[in-house]
């Protein structure tokens, strides 16, 4: 099983865990990535604010680099993998608009025409893989760790694809079956405020502080998110969000698939959990076994 790899620009620098830990996780899965060879931001939100048309060109030339390669496409980063999808949809519903997309990658030596799979981790892992593969796979269990897991606002939307769109259960049928403890998480696709922590902070504090206090309230040990943006927000902003509302929060934050790595007995290292901010003290960085494995 073979994959584009689209790590974007934030899986490169502020989300470095994240890229070292999707990489550990589908090596140890025997799913192959091969990252897209000089690939490009996908514009984010920020592009389509100024020239759609544009934005959705800069972001075809990352699905026709993949068209070449033959693969579906893997993008973790939750915006990366909206864009990509979305501009699919852009250029399947309007013609005149793949046309100008097709004269600008020309000049690029590029075309778009084939329509590439753009598929999240998540999906990979629970749809293609399986959860009971995933399990059989994993020697260390997550018995007694309670687990809030938090999708985000964009994965599973503004369409339907891989899960619900207002109660995806993907991560909580992933970590069920590792023994975690699943918590009633009410906020779990609700919006962390992404980019308004620049613009916005009070409005962005206000919303995290929610879902932080919905996860503190059913006694989480940890977030789990599939989004650097969600991950940075949560987590790196916490002392403010104390400061501004007398709390006391310290709730780690991890990538899904760093919690998943440690499951599949891979070093805690190469899945960037020393790199946290708030580590998750629940798990106990021992080596314990000859490969360095993280004992729960």
């Amino acid at each position: 099983m073979k994959y584009a790899y689209y790590p974007g620009c934030s899986l490169e620098h502020t989300a470095k865990p994240y890229d070292q830990s999707v990489r550990e996780v589908f090596k140890a899965l025997n799913i192959e990535l091969v990252e897209i060879d000089d690939w490009n931001c996908c514009g984010a939100t920020m592009y389509m604010s100024v020239n759609k048309l544009v934005a959705y060109a800069v972001s075809a030339r990352n699905l026709a680099l993949a068209q070449n390669m033959g693969c579906e496409i893997c993008a973790p980063c939750s915006s990366c993998y909206t864009i990509l999808r979305k501009t699919n949809r852009f250029i399947e519903w309007d013609t005149y608009a793949k046309e100008r997309i097709n004269e600008a990658l020309k000049a690029a030596n590029l075309s778009y025409h084939k329509p590439v799979e753009v598929r999240h981790p998540l999906d990979i892992l629970v749809n293609k893989i399986g959860v009971e593969k995933i399990a059989e796979a994993a020697p260390f269990r997550l018995d007694g760790l309670k687990v809030a897991p938090y999708y985000g606002c964009q994965i599973v939307r503004p369409v339907y694809h891989f899960d619900d769109l207002d109660d995806p259960v993907t991560m909580d049928k992933l970590f069920t079956a590792l023994g975690a403890e699943v918590v009633p998480y009410p906020g779990k696709v609700r919006c962390c405020g992404g980019m308004l922590m620049m613009t916005s902070e009070d409005v962005a504090l206000d919303l995290n502080q929610d879902l932080l206090e919905s996860a503190a309230a059913y006694e989480a040990d940890l977030i789990v998110t599939v989004c650097p943006m969600c991950q940075m927000n949560l987590e790196a902003y916490q002392p403010q969000i104390n400061r501004r509302f007398q709390t006391s929060y310290e709730m780690p934050i991890l990538y899904f698939t760093q919690l998943l790595g440690m499951a599949l007995g891979i070093d805690a290292h190469k899945l960037g959990i020393d790199n946290l901010v708030i580590p998750p003290r629940r798990l106990k960085l021992q080596e314990r076994d000859k490969a360095g494995a993280a004992a729960l």
